[in-house]
């Protein structure tokens, strides 16, 4: 109780709280994306209970993370290495040394390649085919199969946003504050988030484009390669503005179409 009073009547501490929920707030918007786009592909009486599902798993994921941290911290340690690496003194913008947090993000990363390609096939080419990007999985109508792979996912946000937390604070109640701040903002913004993309075929499209650049970051970061996040994330804001004053063109058209027929 001491520490926490300590905690609370200091400026840093509070500081501290704020600039980590702005960022776990923003690493979340990642994983809500994904869910959004997966719960819509569900019959519409299961979104909505799929994304709270989904996003409550999230939170407990990254509790459990929070109540070992020495063991994830433990996961940064390389477990192996490849040959072919650079040499020891070789500024390489690379690094084949592996931990196990290298292993998710590159894992999490594929996955989102071959899902978010599999899903921009099948809008590009909605007509049944035998190839491997046009399977029957591509509509998921089973709830089970869409948690499953929100888990999967679940788990390598999890890991990349709690490994953020411990590097800028060493308090735990702090970590514990901002996550579940940042998890309450996404159950909010879940549904409509999700409306909003499922109104808006482009908006669908955009989504995905989105889901291709995060799991090359992923990959990219599993290789050693940072590329710093804010790059990223002004990049989907830049985009997202576009979209949105597309969005708001096509609008003001609909809409001048509408009062010219009803004026005739």
């Amino acid at each position: 109780m001491t520490d926490i009073a300590a905690l609370l009547a200091d400026p840093a501490a509070w500081l501290a709280l704020v600039t980590l929920v702005v960022m776990e707030v923003v690493l979340g918007i990642d994983n809500l994306i994904f869910i959004s786009i997966l719960s819509n592909k569900l019959p519409e009486h299961q979104r909505s209970k799929v994304r709270r599902l989904g996003i409550s798993l999230a939170l407990i994921m990254r509790l459990v993370l929070l109540s070992s941290i020495s063991w994830l911290v433990g996961l940064k340690e390389p477990v192996f290495s490849l040959p072919w690496g650079p040499a020891a003194g070789d500024h390489a913008g690379y690094d084949l040394q592996f931990s196990w947090r290298d292993l998710i993000l590159i894992a999490g990363g594929l996955f989102l390649l071959w899902k978010a390609t599999k899903e921009i096939h099948h809008s590009v080419d909605p007509r049944p085919s035998h190839e491997l990007l046009d399977k029957k999985d591509v509509m998921i109508t089973n709830a089970g199969a869409a948690i499953f792979q929100i888990i999967l996912l679940d788990l390598v946000f999890s890991v990349d946003s709690i490994l953020t937390a411990v590097g800028m604070t060493d308090h735990l109640p702090i970590m514990v504050v901002a996550v579940i701040a940042a998890v309450t903002v996404m159950l909010v913004a879940a549904d409509p988030l999700a409306n909003f993309i499922n109104k808006n075929p482009s908006v669908v499209m955009l989504a995905l484009g989105f889901l291709l650049m995060i799991g090359m970051v992923l990959i990219a970061d599993g290789f050693g390669v940072h590329v710093p996040k804010g790059y990223i994330y002004t990049a989907m804001a830049f985009s997202a503005g576009v979209e949105g004053l597309n969005l708001l063109v096509r609008r003001k058209s609909a809409k001048r179409e509408a009062d010219g027929h009803t004026r005739h």
